[in-house]
């Protein structure tokens, strides 16, 4: 209860809830008393047993009052008031049971207590006849390790049993009996077990009679069905057969198992068969044979499952457990053919074999109680039984000529099929049937039950045919063989197609499911059955929960278990009785009654019973809302000696108990009732009981309409076209949902009621968004069915069925004019679900007032209802829109109507009052224009266009510019004026037309936002937007479809483009264009593959860098303009498996191979390095081949002609013409290796035999190096000049500078260009941030600070610009870093492979040098104060102090330069970045042209350093005073001694050997530098004086530590530094220590070991 409602009631509210009045049961005038002594608390729950009570106070507290003779021994003691338990004390019990004797209650914590008379193990402890006090006993699932112990939700307990409901929904049950439905026959179980026959089901509610127990459980989800046993588990006897009879074969599947108990199929022939009175005396169960079992089945019964049987089928399970019963709910037919052979094997008749006609049984799925069946033509078997599965069978079997005999007159297949298995009240005996019931049924009432034994066929059935016709005929479908006359009519009906027919179940919202009660039950079953209380159509006891089949689909949501008879309450208010009825305790006729049958309770909806000992009471709702208490069987017997009242049969209402207040629950036991009462305080009680109240009835009426009207309307043929039905079907699926919603919002209710009744836990607060939902779902639905004209359309074929159901269609829309159109009752009948939200709202504003304005609640209850009230309003108005919608269609003119009518396309406003025209239209041209949600139309007289609104553009044109009232509306396609006749008229469609289009960008027709009113503020359509859009004529883009931004009309932004061809873009687009980065698929019919190209765009065509794959493998990735290849670019052809791979790295000129390039033939094994025009190579070239020819000179049309240079790997040159490749032919020379030459005419190809007329020369042998053959001085000379190859790469970057050509251009501009260029990058690069290490994303950050440069140029600025270049070139995203990176792909691609010969060095040398001088003079232009190549900056006065000579100790002032300074050299600023790069090639290319003269320096270093320290010092000379006295070894000092090895000058070795790790001259020059300066520390160590080296004696010292540094490419390393030494470093100092290297380089090669 609420802390509000208590305090603004002071404390006498509180005790105005839960008043507990009690009576003794027997008279219909009877006066309720207050039970005293309980002090104002307020009761919620209460348990009655035969002569006690049990009490649960809010508090959690348990009280018990009446005989208690468990607690003080034998003798009884009678509590008159209720007396608190206080073992219980403290531990917040949530809910308690009673037995006949028995006691139960549950704490929060799940723990089950139990206490009172234990003589059948009732309260689960074993060897105790009476528990005192309450006791925890302990409930642990057996299955799970370690054991965990179970969580208990419900109790409930009988006479001698209790069963326990857990948090996972399933039962546990101790105590005595076949009540407990365990697999025992030892009793009393005093261990809790799980009842395993319901395992895995959701159980939802458990009650126990005195000797039975009733469980409700949810239905299972819909599944396919499993194969169907043929004979019954039990007693083997067919399911269903077929009997030839007459002209016709007679199906039957009313299969009576005549076994009443089923145990587990453990031995199959020995069945368990309960004479059923020893059973219900409770004695032990007999194991006897049922002999009619074995009697053969007669070959001329007409019935072999015989139809009057005394027992029903024990169905003992639905097929969905594994419990080894398997059950008999299928038949197993698996096709037509068996069928078919099992048919002609019974009949005398040949069947028609013809299948071309297949009528199928109407498919069914248990679902709410009414249901139509779609009839879907399909193959047998599929269908939800086995009747149908067979009748679909059998009907294909038989074909066309198929009628079915229903008793006397022929009916339509359809009708026979849905009939419902309740046969009429008169069972007369059917031909042939035999009595097989156990012979022990004698007694009056259970001849009776034998008679009733056909209604049990009902829950028997195998068969899930449903209709709701209670009284159907007996069960029995035929099949006319070919001789009967079979009516033109019937046949016609039957082979009719019959896919009109639609399936009107209800759609379970899982949602819903799960937070409201489910109406989707079934009712279960076990324990004795000698009262017919099992409801199985039978007196049999079960020892296993049986699945009532009757009340399948009926919405059960409550049960109540008496002591001989049971109730189950259903969502539409109804009750349905069965059992023992001495005392009419069941609420009709005075007979018991083995199905359940509807009470007959006046008043107007039972929501709430109870089941006494021999009477029931029924909660149900008065005319005011207040509760009436109805009341039906035993009578106390009065003074008057009048036994009988006949108040007894029919339930009576007790008139004394509504005087008392608002009754919320009814509780009976033994011969007391008791109920609790609430008064209604400030009209709280009242309002909620009228919500209640109003929503059950609210629920029986939309499920007479579900029943009575819509299932009718859907059965109808010709119901229009497919669209209509489809409407029609989901109008009818979404009421169903709804009508479903609100049967499990009142079951909700009426348990609300039973509880603490707070208002923050209504279900239409709590989840008021499923409440809205389904009714906008279902308002969209109907007003698309009205749109469409349904109601209209269904007039016409339903006009019989409504002019005979008049009344009641008035009736349930509540429309009370006269001579009313078919169409507005229609009209009005599925609209008026709609008015109970304004229901909602006023009943949530009137519980609002009973709080303080302040309280949350009083908040929560006001927000909800304005949400309900506006959605009303919101609602309403979407009607009136279908309705205005509607009206305009009837006006319009046909022939458009069908193209442009949707179901969801309202009208918004038109034009056909000539109020807007089309600027610069004809003079006879007619315009209309209707703006629809989704659309504006343009119309004209035969003609018309849609213009979606998604990409439609509006704007009001100025008055200036002439257009007076004009609006300009834009469209990807079109764009047009639209002229109005007054400025309001303007401004009326401006509004329009902007409001609709930002509906349909928003897409929130539907969605309103709950109590924020209707009126949400308008704003004007984004001028940018997102949509999808289908181009129509545009030449380009015609047929293809555009989903991405969009902006005025024109695609802008990111895209998709999809053409009709299969061409694709993906990407940026621009004012309609595809522009900036996007990716571009090209299918390839031929190769069944893609080009695809990815990369940059301009105004629609590639331009930029991109990567480009054909579908052919080819790979090209570079520069593109125009949609060619255009500028530097990479070509890769083929695999290395394929025939011909090869790879092309150069300039491009209008998709062709133009300009400097190299092409690398992989086949072949040569590649190509020179200039080409048109594809081909032409101009200068130098080609290299694997086997290590070398040709330098011209080419012509992809061949060596003209003047060219050969040479050979061993040497010989050849100078001279050349006319084809590897041709000779012409003048020439060849020279030979030794220096020998031949001058002449040359013809043939290299390598296969030449051709020669000329002179042969010997010169004497060449002392000198100018004697060399000139060919090796000259190599290079007809190749490419340095300066010219790269051209592309090197322009490109110029452009992305901004500039036009090299060194022209704006600075600023280019640095501007280089911000743009870095945070374009990084935006791209933003939506994948694993592609930006951390490191690189730092470098980015410190690249968009420019240095700056103010005052003369200094060292410290110098230094900034490197730093800054190094940065640059660190990043591919900054135009410098592009060039180096493409740069050292380019070199890499050239000098590595085939390119690694030594011919090339010189070549490659050329080219660094040309890279550095064109990139120091982009430097140059972006650093314009940087001073030009080989000028110096000025030391500052602080750097020249501490600069020491290395030759003389002393600080010397003079530096090498007469003007000291740094000099600025592309060399010193370019190289730390560049070389590292390019270093494995060049050095590679060192490495094999020194090769042979490192041989021989490395043998005479390995034999020398075979010496020890102290000999090779005098070998090579070394002054003795140099020598190291002692050494340092592994940190301690030692003397050197003659066998010292490697341990002298080891510190300057050691240095001397990190030349190798380093990469440009200068690091190299350096380490040389620090060599010398540690020999100079070690000689100053032994010599303690200062003295000056002088080159004889510093030389020795030196040509040992090379020897001892044991360099092994000493030689490549001398030639590297000295081609690439910075010029101006050779006379200062670094450059005469370089010429000592090489020095002792040389005199290492020639020094002869002596």
């Amino acid at each position: 209860m609420d802390s509000q409602e208590r305090s603004s009631e002071e404390a006498e509210g509180a005790k105005e809830r839960g008043l507990v009045y009690i009576w003794r049961a027997g008279s219909c005038s009877i006066t309720p008393e207050r039970l005293p002594g309980l002090g104002g608390k307020t009761v919620l729950q209460a348990a009655l047993g035969t002569d006690h009570g049990l009490l649960l106070t809010e508090g959690g507290e348990v009280y018990s009052f009446g005989k208690l003779p468990w607690r003080s021994g034998p003798e009884e003691f009678c509590a008159n008031s209720p007396i608190l338990e206080n073992t219980l004390l403290g531990q917040h019990v949530i809910t308690v049971a009673a037995g006949s004797f028995h006691n139960g209650a549950v704490t929060e914590g799940g723990v089950v207590y139990m206490w009172g008379n234990n003589s059948s193990g009732q309260c689960a402890v074993a060897n105790q006849p009476y528990v005192p006090e309450p006791q925890p006993i302990s409930i642990s699932d057996s299955e799970t390790s370690p054991l965990l112990s179970v969580r208990i939700l419900q109790l409930a307990c009988g006479e001698e049993h209790t069963l326990a409901l857990s948090l996972s929904r399933e039962i546990w049950a101790w105590g005595s009996g076949c009540q407990l439905g365990l697999i025992t026959t030892t009793f009393p179980v005093t261990k809790p077990q799980k009842v395993e026959h319901l395992a895995g089901r959701v159980v939802l509610q458990i009650a126990c009679g005195a000797y039975h127990s009733l469980a409700l459980v949810q239905c299972l989800p819909v599944q396919e069905m499993k194969p169907i046993p043929e004979r019954c588990n039990h007693c083997s006897q067919l399911l269903i057969t077929m009997t030839d009879k007459e002209d016709h074969v007679i199906i039957s599947d009313s299969h009576c198992c005549p076994l009443g108990v089923a145990l587990a199929d453990k031995q199959p022939e020995n069945h368990a068969f309960c004479s059923s009175l020893e059973n219900l005396e409770g004695k032990s169960v007999t194991g006897s044979q049922s002999e009619d079992c074995k009697k053969p089945l007669m070959e001329d019964q007409t019935l072999v499952a015989l139809e009057s049987d005394g027992a029903s089928l024990l169905s003992s399970n639905d097929g969905q457990e594994d419990s080894g019963i398997s059950s008999p709910g299928n038949i197993l037919l698996s096709d037509k053919k068996e069928v078919k052979e099992y048919l002609i094997s019974l009949s005398d008749h040949t069947l028609n074999e013809s299948l071309e006609k297949n009528i199928c049984a109407e498919s069914e799925q248990p679902s709410q109680g009414e249901q139509i069946g779609a009839c879907i033509p399909g193959p047998p078997g599929t269908s939800g039984s086995a009747l149908n599965s067979l009748v679909a069978s059998c009907a294909s079997a038989v074909g066309v000529r198929v009628a079915a005999t229903y008793e006397a007159g022929a009916l339509s297949l359809k009708k026979v099929m849905n009939f419902y298995g309740t046969p009429s009240n008169e069972p007369g005996p059917q031909p042939g049937s035999g009595s097989t019931g156990p012979e022990a049924l004698k007694d009056s009432r259970e001849e009776q039950v034998k008679l009733e034994s056909m209604q049990g066929k009902k829950s028997s059935s195998l068969v899930d045919i449903r209709e709701e016709e209670s009284e159907g005929g007996s069960r029995r479908l035929s099949l006319p063989g070919l001789l009967s006359q079979v009516s033109p009519r019937l046949l016609r009906k039957v082979g009719r197609a019959k896919m009109r027919t639609v399936a009107l179940t209800p759609t379970y919202s899982g949602e819903a499911d799960a937070l409201l009660p489910s109406l989707r039950t079934e009712v279960w079953s076990w324990g004795r059955g000698k009262d017919g209380q099992l409801g199985h159509g039978d007196v049999l006891p079960r020892l296993q929960p049986l699945c009532v089949k009757s009340l399948d689909g009926k919405e059960v949501i409550q049960l109540s278990a008496g002591g001989h008879h049971s109730l189950a309450l259903t969502a539409k208010s109804q009750v349905y009785s069965w059992g023992s009825n001495i005392f009419g305790q069941l609420g009709h006729v005075n007979s018991p009654t083995t199905v359940p049958r509807l009470a007959k309770v006046c008043g107007d909806g039972v929501w709430s019973t109870a089941a006494g000992s021999e009477y029931s009471l029924f909660l149900a709702d008065e005319e005011d809302f207040q509760p009436g208490l109805y009341y039906c069987g035993q009578e106390a017997t009065t003074e008057n000696n009048l036994s009988e009242n006949n108040c007894s049969k029919d339930p009576v209402l007790l008139l004394s108990c509504s005087k008392i207040g608002y009754i919320s629950n009814v509780i009976a036991g033994g011969d007391n009732c008791l109920v609790l009462v609430d008064k209604n305080i400030m009209g709280y009680i009242a309002s909620l009981h009228e919500l209640a109240s109003t929503e059950r009835r609210f629920y029986f009426r939309l499920s007479e309409i579900k029943s009575q009207v819509l299932r009718p309307l859907l059965g109808l043929d010709n119901l229009g076209n497919a669209n209509t039905i489809q409407l029609l079907q989901e109008m009818a699926s979404r009421f169903s949902k709804l009508c479903y919603l609100i049967g499990q919002h009142g079951a909700s209710l009426s348990s609300f009621l039973h509880g603490v009744k707070e208002a923050r836990s209504l279900a239409i607060l709590k989840h008021s968004s499923l409440f809205l939902d389904s009714y906008t779902e279902y308002c969209t639905s109907i007003t698309n069915f009205l749109v469409m004209g349904g109601f209209t359309l269904l007039a016409k074929p339903a006009i019989d069925f409504l002019s005979k159901n008049q009344e009641l269609l008035q009736k349930l829309s509540e429309y009370n004019e006269e001579n009313l159109q078919l169409v507005e009752v229609l009209n009005a009948l599925f609209f008026m679900p709609f008015g109970r939200l304004h229901d909602y709202a006023r009943t949530l504003l009137k519980l609002a007032t009973c709080f303080e304005v302040a309280s949350p609640e009083y908040q929560k209850l006001q927000d909800s209802s304005s949400c309900y009230e506006s959605l009303a309003v919101h609602l309403g108005r979407k009607r009136k829109e279908a309705e205005y919608t509607l009206s305009f269609w009837k006006t319009f003119p046909g022939k458009m109507t069908d193209s442009l009518r949707k179901p969801d396309r309202r009208l918004i406003c038109e034009s056909s009052n000539r109020g807007l025209s089309l600027q610069h239209a004809g003079r006879f041209s007619v315009n209309w224009f209707i703006l629809f949600n989704d659309a504006l139309v343009h119309a004209q007289f035969s003609t018309h266009h849609i213009f979606a609104l998604s990409t439609l553009w509006v704007e009001a044109l100025s008055e200036e510019a002439g257009n007076v009232n004009g609006l300009k509306i834009t469209t990807p396609e079109e764009q047009f004026v639209l002229l109005s006749a007054t400025p309001q008229e303007k401004t009326k469609w401006l509004r329009a037309i902007s409001q609709a289009v930002d509906q349909a960008l928003k897409g929130t027709s539907d969605l309103i936002l709950y109590g924020a009113g209707g009126n949400v503020p308008r704003q004007e359509p984004p001028i940018s937007r997102s949509a999808k859009y289908t181009f129509y004529k545009d030449p380009r883009f015609k047929d293809a479809v555009y989903d991405g931004r969009w902006l005025s009309g024109k695609p802008h932004g990111r895209g998709i483009l999809k053409w009709a061809d299969g061409r694709m873009y993906s990407g940026t687009f621009r004012t309609g264009l595809e522009d900036g980065y996007g990716e571009y698929r090209v299918p390839n019919k031929a190769l069944n593959k893609d080009d695809h190209y990815v990369g940059y765009w301009k105004e629609g065509k590639m331009c930029g860098h991109g990567v480009y794959s054909y579908a052919s493998g080819e790979v090209y990735e570079g520069c593109f303009q125009d949609n060619m290849r255009h500028g530097h670019g990479l070509l890769r052809s083929g695999k290395l498996t394929s025939s011909s791979p090869s790879m092309f790295i150069g300039q491009w000129t209008m998709d062709k191979k133009s300009g400097y390039g190299v092409f690398d033939d992989i086949t072949r094994g040569e590649k190509y390095m020179g200039m080409w025009q048109d594809d081909l190579c032409q101009g200068n070239g130098v080609v290299v081949t694997q086997f290590g020819l070398y040709y330098e000179g011209a080419f012509s049309t992809n061949k060596m002609m003209g003047t060219g240079i050969l040479l050979s790997e061993d040497d010989t040159v050849y100078e001279g013409e050349f006319s084809d490749n590897w041709t000779l032919s012409g003048k020439g020379t060849l020279t030979l290796p030794n220096g020998d030459y031949i001058e002449g005419l040359f013809s043939g190809e290299w390598g296969s035999g030449i051709k020669i007329t000329g002179t042969y020369f010997k010169p004497s042998l060449y002392e000198s190096e100018k004697d060399k053959p000139k060919a090796l001085r000259k190599l290079g000379i007809l190749a490419v000049p340095p300066d010219e190859k790269w051209k592309a790469v090197f322009e490109e970057c110029w452009n992305q500078l901004g500039c036009e050509s090299p060194g022209q251009g704006d600075r600023w501009k280019a640095w501007d260009n280089i911000a743009v260029a870095l945070t374009t990058n990084r935006r791209q690069h933003k939506d994948s941030p694993e592609l930006l290490s951390r490191s690189h994303t730092q470098t980015l950050e410190s690249l968009e600070f420019i240095p700056q440069h103010i005052g003369a140029f200094t060292l410290e600025k110098y230094e900034n610009i490197k730093k800054y270049l190094i940065k640059a070139c660190d990043t591919p995203l900054h135009p410098l870093g592009k060039l180096v990176e493409t740069l050292v792909a380019v070199y890499r691609m050239t000098y590595v492979g085939v390119g690694a010969n030594r011919r090339l060095l010189q070549e490659a040398v050329r080219e660094i040098k040309s890279y550095l001088k064109r990139i120091f003079q982009l430097v140059r232009f972006l650093f314009p104060d940087l001073p030009e190549e080989g000028s110096t900056i000025p030391f500052q006065p602080t750097e020249i102090k501490g600069r020491r000579s290395f030759c003389s100790g002393k600080s010397d002032s003079r530096s090498e330069s007469p003007e000291p300074g740094y000099v600025v050299t592309s060399f010193g600023l370019l190289l730390p970045v560049l070389l590292p790069r390019l270093y494995p090639p060049l050095f590679m290319l060192y490495a094999l042209d020194n090769e042979r003269e490192e041989d021989v320096y490395w043998e005479c270093v390995l034999r020398l350093n075979k010496q020890t320290d102290m000999a090779l010092l005098s070998f090579l000379g070394v002054q003795v005073k140099f020598w190291p006295g002692t050494v340092s070894i592994l940190g301690e000092s030692r003397k050197v001694s003659s066998n010292t090895k490697d341990a002298c000058f080891a510190s300057a070795v050691e240095c001397l050997q990190q030349i190798s790790t380093t990469f440009t001259p200068a690091d190299k020059l350096k380490v040389i530098q620090q060599t010398f300066e540690e020999i100079s520390q070690n000689v100053l160590e032994s010599l303690q004086e200062d003295f000056l080296w002088s080159m004889d004696d510093l030389f020795p010292v030196f040509l040992y530590v090379v020897l001892r540094a044991r360099i092994r490419n000493l030689g490549s390393e001398v030639h590297l530094i000295e081609d690439l030494m910075d010029p101006y470093l050779q006379h200062g100092e670094q450059g005469i220590m370089f010429t000592t290297l090489k020095a002792c380089y040389y005199q290492i090669q020639h020094e002869k070991l002596t």
